[in-house]
């Protein structure tokens, strides 16, 4: 029971448009390094597109919150609930531990890229598998020694590293906001936004899930066990699909 002039769909489309923003701004600070490479007018399509897009999606959103076409009777919240609760709590902590860590990985990825986490082991052969200590190798390394002088020549595998980075990070941003900032609400409308979110949450679940267990026995000849990795998303991915779909 969802209706577009009652705002289930807001704040999806919120965290949308920031989404492409944010990956039009990444782009836009490559656009040297895509121009180098004879890719500049694609890398400029890409940046009109994310954008002409992003102020049709604001722009219905504004004439959304200006006026409102329909008005439906409120029905009675949930029991326990309040109109200040979240959705699920469940759902919620289930977000923050899995999205949280991989959070903090894609988020080392996206902002600084080649440098070592203490936390979870055996990063270290997470980032030299991944080809991090080539194209961006740590300063004062042994990894900068031998891969300093030619990691400019791989400045594409680092564009790609950051923008799945990117990726990953904008779908655990429209995460937290479906289990943090999104609330039951005084009509009740939460749950139907939130439905939103955790639909095409765990579409976007089912195919990382799909890319780890696709790589997962090439991971493994170099010491890089996924197991865990798959466990914790596939346990996430069934949260968020029983409550989105069912």
């Amino acid at each position: 029971n969802v209706h577009w002039g009652l705002g289930h769909f807001t704040p999806m489309l919120v965290t949308s448009v920031l989404g492409n923003v944010a990956v039009a701004a990444f782009y836009i600070s490559h656009l040297d390094d895509l121009k180098n490479a004879d890719a500049g007018l694609m890398g400029f399509a890409i940046i009109t597109t994310l954008v002409l897009e992003s102020f049709v999606i604001a722009g219905f959103i504004l004439t959304l919150l200006l006026k409102k076409s329909v008005k439906l009777k409120a029905p009675k919240l949930p029991p326990g609930k309040r109109p200040s609760s979240m959705v699920s709590n469940i759902l919620t902590r289930t977000i923050c531990i899995v999205s949280g860590l991989t959070t903090l990985i894609a988020g080392r990825d996206f902002f600084f890229p080649g440098h070592e986490l203490p936390f979870p082991p055996y990063d270290d052969i997470y980032l030299e598998w991944t080809g991090a200590f080539i194209h961006s190798p740590p300063p004062n390394t042994v990894e900068e020694d031998e891969h300093g002088l030619e990691a400019p020549l791989h400045i594409g595998d680092k564009f790609i590293s950051r923008l799945g980075a990117l990726y990953i990070l904008i779908i655990c941003f429209q995460k937290f906001s479906a289990a943090i900032l999104v609330r039951v609400g005084k009509d009740n409308s939460g749950p139907a936004k939130c439905k939103m979110f955790w639909k095409a949450q765990a579409i976007a679940n089912g195919l990382i899930l799909f890319t780890f267990r696709v790589f997962a026995p090439a991971a493994k000849t170099a010491s890089l066990d996924f197991r865990w990795h798959i466990m914790s998303l596939g346990y996430e991915l069934f949260i968020l699909s029983l409550y989105g779909y069912f």
